[in-house]
């Protein structure tokens, strides 16, 4: 239903990976161990904390009048990223898009966590409207011709909701992701002669439903008349809620294309390793429709198996890694990884040390195709008080730990992906190792 001519190439030319797993099943933290190459356990942000003993840290209007109230609770002084201990060995290091990792008056911003250049949202409340009222551009605020909307607002009721004349007031002047896209390009181009390492934390399709108009057309063309979305799930309404969702992905799509294209333009592309992914599974709210999408495929589409569960369907994503001079197109792996895995990854591909602290494992060798690819025992995962591991077929999840609801869940991946037949009865001894793995892995957090 949704067209991705660019990523589809990207994949041609690349790897596939069958089993990768994200940081988490929310934002937040998922991106903590992906910077940080430490699961939920150990990194620094384990949920989507937006920090409240601030004040108004939900109104737009106050966050614009006071920067203290954006973002969220930062990462520590003394942690480092990726991008810090790339830096430190000769990259120029660059981001755009989502940060979500602190707040401004904090040090856990991206000017402070190693990257030379930054161009995004510090908050990721402010990134639940891609015509924000400003953005950042490194340390300071960009301002964009975008006037402030209350975030979740819905419809007014004497707006006629299958008038498109009713929604203009949500398509704005100042596309964000268009902006962040020409930073992250200005700054290739800048840094074309030397190793850059860039993170490319696109908002897309996280919600609200918002893309330009021509992409929204393309897919009402395609798809027809539908139900307006008036907001009842937060975000903002839409008059065509799944040609919004369809066309901010070929709008993603589209921006691939350019990538790949200005990489090949400036004589880099066959020397640029590219991972692509995402942070956690798909939504269920804002007016996006998952299950109309099949957007989780086999792995279900119903809300408790999707996006802030730890079911297959939240946390199990697509990986695709380009690299035309090593890594051989159009093949796949079923080698199991995940985000904490990446940073062991690069620091390799750059010969730099990886870092005792890390709980992941270089794909390097699954990458290239030479050397021995080094596997996980467990894959392990805890968001508030709930707990998930992944132990070679099993998958064990405690939905609600510490309370009497908290009996672990445990499926067979191999015969069952979509964790339809809770088997723990019948197997209590893997029970048991794997309570024991939720023991071991998760530390106290300092935050």
């Amino acid at each position: 239903k949704i067209e991705t001519p660019n990523i589809d190439q990207l994949a041609k030319e690349g790897m596939i990976f069958s089993q990768h797993y994200s940081g988490s099943a929310v934002c937040a933290p998922s991106r903590s161990v992906l910077l940080t190459g430490k699961h939920t356990g150990h990194t620094d942000i384990r949920n989507n904390n937006t920090w409240p003993s601030r004040g108004a840290v939900h109104d737009l209007f106050a966050m614009q009048e006071d920067s203290t109230l954006e973002g969220h609770l930062p990462m520590l002084d003394e942690t480092e990223t990726l991008a810090s201990i790339l830096k430190k060995a000769g990259y120029k290091t660059g981001m755009s898009g989502k940060w979500g990792l602190g707040a401004p008056h904090t040090n856990s911003i991206p000017t402070k966590k190693g990257f030379d250049y930054f161009i995004g949202y510090i908050c990721q409340r402010i990134a639940h409207t891609y015509y924000p009222p400003f953005i950042y551009e490194n340390d300071k605020r960009l301002y964009l011709n975008n006037e402030a909307i209350p975030l979740g607002e819905k419809l007014p009721e004497n707006l006629d909701p299958n008038d498109p004349k009713s929604y203009q007031r949500y398509a704005q002047n100042d596309y964000a992701e268009d902006v962040m896209y020409a930073g992250m390009e200005n700054f290739i181009v800048e840094n074309k002669n030397e190793p850059f390492f860039f993170y490319w934390a696109s908002l897309i399709p996280h919600v609200a439903l918002q893309v330009p108009q021509r992409w929204t057309d393309y897919y009402v063309e395609k798809f027809g008349d539908e139900e307006a979305y008036l907001g009842n799930k937060g975000y903002y309404p839409h008059r065509n809620p799944k040609a919004a969702y369809a066309g901010m992905v070929s709008y993603f799509d589209e921006n691939v294309g350019k990538l790949v294209a200005k990489l090949k333009e400036l004589g880099v592309y066959d020397n640029t390793l590219i991972i692509f992914s995402s942070d956690n599974g798909p939504t269920f709210n804002g007016g996006a429709n998952s299950q109309w999408f099949e957007s989780a495929g086999v792995l279900g589409s119903g809300n408790r198996e999707i996006k802030g569960s730890f079911k297959e369907g939240g946390i199990r994503v697509p990986m695709i890694a380009s690299w035309p001079r090593k890594i051989k197109p159009g093949t796949s792996t079923n080698h199991v990884s995940a985000f904490w895995d990446v940073l062991p990854t690069l620091c390799e591909v750059a010969g730099e040390p990886i870092p005792e602290y890390t709980d992941g494992i270089s794909m390097l060798p699954t990458l290239t195709g030479s050397g021995k690819q080094k596997k996980h025992d467990v894959l392990y995962w805890e968001l508030g008080r709930k707990q998930a591991v992944r132990m070679g077929r099993w998958k064990g999840i405690r939905t609600n730990s510490n309370t009497e609801l908290g009996k672990l869940e445990l499926y067979d991946l191999q015969t069952d992906i979509a964790e339809k037949t809770n088997l723990a009865e019948k197997y209590p001894d893997i029970v048991v190792q794997i309570e024991k793995v939720m023991q071991e892995e998760h530390e106290a957090a300092a935050i």
